[in-house]
């Protein structure tokens, strides 16, 4: 079964050929890593393949739906029902506790308060950051505001997580833990992984790995390097 199918994507930002015929696959409980030098087009196919950009040729069709033509509504509705995202920095709110960002996806889809608190509580002691629940980012360490992130973006039980740079802003240590949380909590929910890194570590984490320079993908690794 194929969860998300990209093919020959090409995107033009500006006058630089951000991504040229550009094909992913990706299936349920795959964990992909995307790698290559700053400039070379990963964040930007992460961004497609997340709906967020609409390529000018190719298509992705997530779960029966051709998100490059689908509106801005549907993408934006698919994205909080279906996705979860963790970025380098976390992006956690920072007037909210760790437990009330967990919260937010799920009172975004309607859920009451009292359970969106119960399941934000229970993902956060599944990711070993429970006793900081109440605590906001000020207060908590790199870590654990790191793996406070990969709770919210697994609270809502999505078909995909994209994760860029998820431990680009950590030492080697914390950023095992994240990777471990990140993996180990995607991989028991069935969710897939897709991971832009420039980071080998990260990488070995992965089913597939993908190198892309100048737009283009260079190589396609099916082993993981763990």
């Amino acid at each position: 079964m194929t969860l998300l199918q990209a093919r020959d994507l090409s995107l033009r930002l500006g006058t630089t050929q951000a991504l040229q015929d550009v094909s992913v696959d990706l299936s349920p409980g795959d964990v992909v890593s995307i790698m290559g030098p700053s400039g070379s087009g990963k964040s930007t196919l992460l961004h497609c393949l997340a709906g967020v950009l609409v390529p000018d040729s190719g298509s992705v069709l997530f779960e029966s739906t051709d998100l490059t033509r689908s509106s801005d509504a549907e993408r934006s509705r698919i994205r909080l029902q279906r996705m979860g995202f963790v970025f380098q920095f976390g992006d956690l709110i920072p007037e909210l506790t760790m437990v009330e960002n967990v919260m937010l996806p799920l009172q975004l889809l309607g859920t009451k308060r009292s359970e969106a608190r119960d399941r934000a509580r229970t993902m956060l002691d599944e990711l070993e950051v429970g006793d900081v629940a109440d605590g906001t980012v000020g207060v908590v360490s790199g870590g654990q505001a790191q793996r406070t992130a990969v709770a919210r973006a697994l609270v809502h039980e999505p078909a995909v997580i994209f994760a860029d740079e998820p431990t680009g802003a950590l030492d080697s240590a914390a950023g095992e833990l994240v990777m471990d949380s990140l993996v180990t909590a995607a991989q028991s929910r069935g969710a897939a992984v897709v991971l832009v890194t420039h980071d080998a570590r990260v990488a070995s984490y992965a089913h597939r790995n993908v190198t892309m320079r100048d737009g283009r993908v260079r190589a396609a690794d099916l082993t993981s390097m763990r």
